[in-house]
């Protein structure tokens, strides 16, 4: 008897104790998915609520620190721009000389600015800096043109200057007024905080195109203000007016025929004589021939692709390699892992680094042959085809080279431009051998009949 009654006791403690532990599991998951709740609907009232204006930002605001105190999300990624992240396979923000690490290129633009100075960018908070300092503005005389991309302070002294004058006077005479590089105002208004376009290039060149950039999308504008600047370009004229080549349309043949047209060339080959077209950094023309172009991808998805910070959703404004931020600029469509996206994107960029190789040393055996007909006594006349070949090859190399992608950014346009560009150079080096006086050919070790 107890034996029971302890037994009857020992169940109702455990009965007590097993009540008392679901009690509390229960109050745990409540508790748990009550913060839960509240934590989404922090997050949901974050999402709806508008930046706090702490400052009026003048239409005339430079200073990007004055937008971030409205914006200081943005602002804070912005500010990261100033980092050196480092070196991608063939990019990344560590200034290094391409010409140290490509001799080739002090041949291939011989006479021009590029042979004295020509480093690996840093990115848009060093665009002025570093501008200010390469051998190409303080050993080189430059038009103020340069500075339409470089600096902030671009679009007012174009209202100030007016284009025509802008564009002509010498860089020298504006580099104390030169302070900012990339700012919020060039992408930016500053009362709506809508995308628009500041630099009158752009605008110009999309209107002989016939586009009304005023019926433009977000996502198309989301492109646009970065093909303000990424772009190939020339200076058009006595006034050196800043010009894009698209009258014809965005890819390299177009360019190259409408170059063609105007009878224009960049510099004079210190070696081999001819005209010479040097391309700048044609990003947004390369993009347009790609499946992401033709998907509707814009430039901002991967080089400002969306964040969360909080509940806010914003446009990451630290603008870099997107090998860098893999997860929001590239996994965000493709769902694989982060590891065979870096390798796709490699494998693409030495392939495309192979051809260039290729190519380079095509175009290298063309220059040698034209310097070689030159010397030997080859007139203008008779090297005319070479130099013209010889041009055309070397512009789409550089079309390919300069573009900052590696061929990333459409590598089959890519690689169809530099198989042409190989063609071409070889072309030019027979076309030099051809041109060589025949008396002098005669005379060459090994060879026979009788010279005249």
């Amino acid at each position: 008897m107890l034996r029971r009654e302890g037994k009857v006791m020992d169940d109702r403690h455990g009965g007590a104790a097993v009540w008392a532990a679901v009690t509390l599991v229960f109050l745990g998951v409540g508790i748990g998915v009550g913060m839960l709740l509240t934590s989404i609907q922090q997050r949901k009232d974050e999402a709806l609520m508008s930046p706090t204006l702490v400052v009026e930002i003048a239409d005339n605001e430079l200073d990007p620190e004055v937008w971030g105190r409205n914006f200081p999300r943005q602002y804070g990624r912005f500010r990261l721009m100033e980092t050196d992240y480092g070196r991608t396979l063939f990019g990344g923000s560590t200034p290094y000389s391409k010409l140290e690490e490509k001799p080739f290129l002090k041949k291939a633009w011989a006479g021009n600015p590029f042979s004295l100075d020509y480093n690996e960018e840093r990115g848009h908070y060093y665009a002025q800096i570093d501008q200010q300092r390469t051998k190409r503005t303080t050993e080189w005389s430059q038009p103020g043109a340069c500075a339409n991309c470089h600096a902030g302070e671009a679009p007012l002294l174009i209202e100030e200057l007016g284009w025509e004058r802008f564009n002509s006077i010498p860089y020298d005479s504006l580099r104390d007024r030169l302070h900012y590089g990339g700012v919020c105002r060039d992408c930016h208004d500053p009362k709506t905080m809508q995308l628009r376009i500041s630099r009158p290039a752009f605008i110009q060149a999309m209107e002989r195109l016939g586009v009304d950039l005023s019926l433009a999308t977000r996502q198309e504008m989301r492109t646009y203000v970065c093909a303000q600047c990424h772009v190939e370009y020339y200076f058009r004229g006595p006034n050196k007016i800043l010009t894009f080549p698209w009258d014809k349309g965005f890819v390299v043949d177009s360019i190259d025929a409408y170059y063609e047209s105007y009878g224009f060339s960049d510099w004079t080959h210190a070696e081999t004589g001819g005209g010479m077209l040097k391309m700048q950094h044609p990003e947004f023309e390369l993009f347009t021939t790609s499946v992401h172009y033709a998907s509707g991808v814009a430039c901002a998805d991967c080089h400002l692709p969306y964040t969360r910070e909080g509940g806010v959703k914003i446009s990451d404004h630290w603008i870099r390699s997107p090998l860098t931020n893999v997860n929001n600029a590239c996994q965000t469509c493709h769902r694989i892992p982060e590891k065979d996206l870096v390798d796709r994107v490699q494998s693409i960029q030495k392939k495309t680094k192979e051809m260039l190789t290729l190519v380079e040393a095509a175009l290298s055996d063309a220059i040698d042959a034209i310097v070689a007909a030159r010397s030997a006594g080859a007139s203008d006349e008779a090297l005319a085809e070479a130099r013209r070949l010889h041009r055309k090859a070397q512009m789409r190399w550089d079309f390919v080279d300069a573009e900052n992608s590696m061929g990333f950014h459409s590598p089959q346009e890519a690689a169809r431009i530099l198989t042409h560009a190989v063609d071409l150079a070889r072309q030019a080096q027979m076309a030099a051998q051809r041109a060589v006086p025949q008396r002098v050919r005669v005379a060459e070790p090994g060879a026979t009949g009788e010279s005249r």
